[in-house]
């Protein structure tokens, strides 16, 4: 029999402790906020207050919705204490109401309560918060991971340049206040494919000598940036054309406007809940967790244990059905081909690709970010095609613009076969063994031609003999794969046998890429 009630829902995951009950609507919600009196989140501490103040929520909470008829709370991914604080509550509640009990996802919560309040149906989300960041979209019946932090979440790297200046936690919003009366300087920008890293980025501006004001600007404003960027690739390879911004640090309203521009200016549209929703909240669960059960989905009490680990793909989606996708902005003027970084026009066998300058950047850091990877890609086609991996041929370059060869053919997301993985995994294992990292290794930078496959946009391509960047190379394609196919693990190993013939260290790389999978988790 269908669910129908209301469902009392408890987060508890890091500094925050909420609770809501759901019915038709948002019945009622209170909180209690965990402040550390010094320094970042101390699990333990935070557990201690979450245990100290949970009766007397869930109390008021209950007071006022009336009866519930099912428990839903925060199973994970989050701080073990403070998970275990609450699923220990959950389960009592359920067991002396008699009720069913579920166990949420806290990043599909997120997801799931800002789809709600904005009505969008089928976005692409960035969830950006203390311990998350993340670049998601639906498919084949799970929330699949376009890319993520190969190091720390973005709301952490954020409090820990807070804390080395001395501000209160949350970071966030101080570093905010700040950023509006500085100037751009130069701090490192790395985005690796569809992933991101913020620990370089955190470093240097620790270390700069510029004014806090000029730091705080070009902190968010790089960090923003490659957040933006990486949103923007997966929507152009997943073919959405809608946005979501979740999680605490989606707040911020610099970050929205950045986010805003590069949906105008890509024909998509863009959502962000209001506040309240945007941070952990009891609501997120509640709602969630009454979805799950209208779908058939209940724990036992023996299988209710936290999963501080919890990945947003672990989850088995069955209360969403399959959208159709739709091209968001790839078609450009007079014929052009857009793709995420730049614009591509082709005249008789010839191929322009010129790179776009993106209103969302800081015009530096764009005119930069521009220069640099066209010259790049240019000398790193070449290096390639000298190792023997089939690159098109260069015709000129410019400070923003590369004319070469076309390749005709079918990109690998379109050729999905066995054989055709195979060809990729020998020209990728060619490439490593020459010393090459393509650095944004997706399906959507591959093309069949003639049975053999041909690497095109190196535009963060890099020269290096690094256990980690060949790691990072084949988890950006590992991950894209499994973000939109169904079949994708025969894909991968077809991918990994033609791998392992052209690269003697194989075993080592895939080691490591499982390796770098394992930090994408919660941290």
């Amino acid at each position: 029999m269908p669910f129908s009630g209301q469902v009392l829902g408890i987060e508890g995951t890091a500094w925050n402790l909420s609770t809501a009950v759901f019915g038709d609507r948002l019945i009622c919600t209170h909180s209690s906020a965990y402040q550390p009196s010094h320094g970042g989140i101390h699990p333990r501490e935070a557990a201690q207050h979450h245990a100290t103040v949970i009766k007397e929520i869930v109390a008021r909470t209950l007071d006022e919705a009336g009866e519930v008829q099912a428990i839903a709370f925060s199973q994970g991914p989050g701080l073990g204490p403070c998970l275990r604080t609450v699923a220990t509550a959950a389960r009592s509640l359920a067991l002396a109401l008699n009720v069913p009990l579920v166990g949420v996802n806290h990043c599909i919560a997120h997801i799931e309560i800002g789809m709600w309040a904005t009505g969008c149906r089928d976005p692409i989300t960035l969830y950006v918060s203390g311990a998350n960041t993340q670049v998601l979209g639906f498919l084949n019946g799970r929330y699949r991971i376009f890319g993520e932090t190969l190091d720390i979440g973005l709301g952490n790297a954020l409090d820990k340049f807070a804390r080395h200046h001395r501000m209160h936690h949350p970071g966030g919003p101080h570093i905010e206040a700040l950023a509006r009366k500085g100037a751009y300087i130069d701090l490192p920008y790395t985005v690796k494919g569809m992933d991101l890293a913020f620990s370089g980025l955190v470093s240097a501006a620790k270390e700069s000598k510029a004014s806090i004001e000029d730091i705080c600007h070009s902190i968010q404003e790089v960090a923003f940036a490659m957040c933006v960027e990486v949103t923007e690739r997966a929507l152009a390879h997943a073919g959405k054309d809608e946005v979501l911004l979740v999680g605490g640090v989606g707040a911020n309203r610099r970050l929205q406007e950045m986010l805003t521009a590069m949906c105008e200016d890509r024909g998509a549209t863009f959502h962000v809940p209001e506040r309240k929703y945007l941070g952990d909240n009891g609501a997120m669960i509640a709602y969630t967790g009454r979805l799950m059960l209208e779908s058939g989905r209940s724990l036992e009490i023996k299988e209710s244990r936290v999963i501080p680990t919890f990945r947003s793909d672990d989850v088995d989606v069955t209360w969403r059905q399959e959208e159709t996708g739709k091209a968001a902005g790839i078609a450009g003027e007079n014929g052009e081909l857009r793709g995420a970084e730049a614009v591509v026009t082709i005249e008789e066998g010839i191929v322009t690709k010129r790179r776009m300058s993106k209103r969302y950047r800081e015009k530096a850091l764009d005119r930069r970010l521009i220069m640099e990877r066209t010259r790049a890609e240019a000398r790193l086609i070449s290096l390639a095609r000298r190792a023997g991996t089939p690159t098109p041929v260069i015709r000129d370059i410019t400070n923003d613009t590369i004319v070469m060869e076309r390749v005709k053919g079918t990109l690998l997301k379109e050729h999905l076969t066995s054989d055709a993985f195979y060809q990729a995994g020998l020209e990728v294992g060619r490439l490593h063994s020459a010393g090459i990292i393509h650095g944004d290794l997706t399906t959507s930078n591959i093309i069949v031609r003639e049975g053999r496959c041909v690497l095109i946009d190196f535009g963060l391509a890099q020269v290096s003999s690094e256990l980690e960047d060949r790691g990072v190379d084949l988890h950006v394609l590992f991950q894209t794969l499994k973000s939109t196919t169904r079949d994708h693990e025969r894909l991968k190993n077809a991918f990994i046998e033609g791998y392992s013939r052209n690269f003697e260290g194989y075993m080592d790389v895939l080691r490591r890429e499982t390796d770098i999978e394992k930090r994408g988790r919660y941290l």
